[in-house]
């Protein structure tokens, strides 16, 4: 099927600080999914971090794409990068693979 990355953010500053930096976060996430590297991103509940699901075919190259995220840049959030090799999918999501 293929490699699919699950980047677990985790805030350690103020959302008042994440929020100052949203619009960049969200132009960042654009580029991503643009060029089919993100899959689905969203928010955590409670509102303590976010996930980005994640193609690509190196753990390398997908942290390289974390690194450039302005929550990464400026300290506003951890990262943790869970690698998976999907080898099943639902019908809906075989194309993604």
């Amino acid at each position: 099927m293929g490699m699919i990355h699950v980047a677990v953010l985790t805030y350690v500053r103020p959302l008042e600080e994440i929020d100052r930096e949203m619009a960049a976060h969200a132009a960042w996430l654009d580029k991503g999914y643009a060029d089919g590297t993100f899959i689905a991103s969203g928010r955590r509940v409670p509102r303590n971090g976010g996930v980005i699901l994640c193609r690509g075919d190196s753990v390398e190259a997908i942290r390289l794409l974390m690194r450039e995220d302005p929550f990464q840049r400026l300290g506003l959030a951890t990262l943790e990068l869970i690698p998976f090799d999907a080898s099943r999918a639902a019908d809906a999501l075989r194309e993604l693979f």
